[in-house]
C-alpha cells in the first residue's frame, strides 16, 4: 500500500504549510492600527522638515516607550514585549521620515500639505493610538508563538495595497511581533 505513506507525507506537508490555517481575527485590527500610526509619520516628517529638527529624538522615544511599559500590566503584557513592540513602531516611523526627508531634499522642497503642530496635534494622536495598540497587542499575544505567525505577517504585509516605502515600514513595525520568527 503505497498510498498510505503518500497520504501521511501530504498531510504532514499541509500541516506545516503557511496555508494550513488562516491568520487569527486579532491580527487585522492590530495591523490596521500599525498602518494608521505609520501614516502619521508623513506629518511628523513635514514638521521636522519645517523645524529643521532631527528625526532622532531619543528623549521623546524614551518617554513613549516608558509610558507604554507603565501600562503593560493593565493589558497583561510583559514589559519586555511592550518595549520591543513600541521600539519597532518608532523605528518604522523613523524609516518613513528619513525616506521622505531624503526625497524632499533631492527635490529641494516638501509637499504643500497642511502642517499640523507636532506637539499640539501629532503627538496627542500618537498617544491615543498607544492604548489601542496595547489592547490589540494583548488580543494578538496568544498567537505570537504560533509557528505560522511569521507567514501570517508576511502574507498580510505583502497583500496590503501599499507603496513600497509603507510596506517596508510595515515589515519593520511587525518584525518582532512573532515569537516564532525564523
Amino acid at each position: 500500500m503505497r498510498l498510505r505513506p503518500c497520504l501521511a507525507l501530504l498531510t504532514a506537508l499541509l500541516a506545516n504549510s503557511a496555508f494550513a490555517s488562516p491568520a487569527p481575527a486579532a491580527l487585522a485590527p492590530l495591523l490596521g492600527t500599525i498602518e494608521e500610526r505609520l501614516a502619521i509619520a508623513d506629518q511628523v516628517a513635514l514638521s521636522k522638515w519645517d523645524s529643521g529638527k532631527p528625526v532622532e529624538d531619543r528623549q521623546r522615544e524614551r518617554e513613549v516607550i516608558a509610558g507604554a511599559v507603565a501600562l503593560a500590566p493593565a493589558y497583561k503584557l510583559s514589559n519586555e514585549a511592550v518595549e520591543q513592540f513600541f521600539s519597532a513602531q518608532i523605528e518604522a516611523n523613523k524609516l518613513v521620515q528619513y525616506a521622505h526627508l531624503s526625497d524632499w531634499h533631492a527635490q529641494g522642497k516638501a509637499p504643500n500639505d497642511p502642517r499640523p503642530d507636532l506637539v499640539g496635534q501629532i503627538r496627542p494622536q500618537l498617544d491615543r493610538l498607544q492604548k489601542r495598540l496595547l489592547q490589540q497587542l494583548a488580543d494578538f499575544s496568544p498567537y505570537r508563538n504560533d509557528p505560522q505567525c511569521p507567514a501570517w505577517l508576511a502574507k498580510a504585509n505583502k497583500s496590503s495595497a501599499q507603496a513600497p516605502l509603507r510596506e517596508l515600514a510595515q515589515v519593520r513595525a511587525t518584525a518582532e511581533l512573532c515569537s516564532a520568527s525564523r
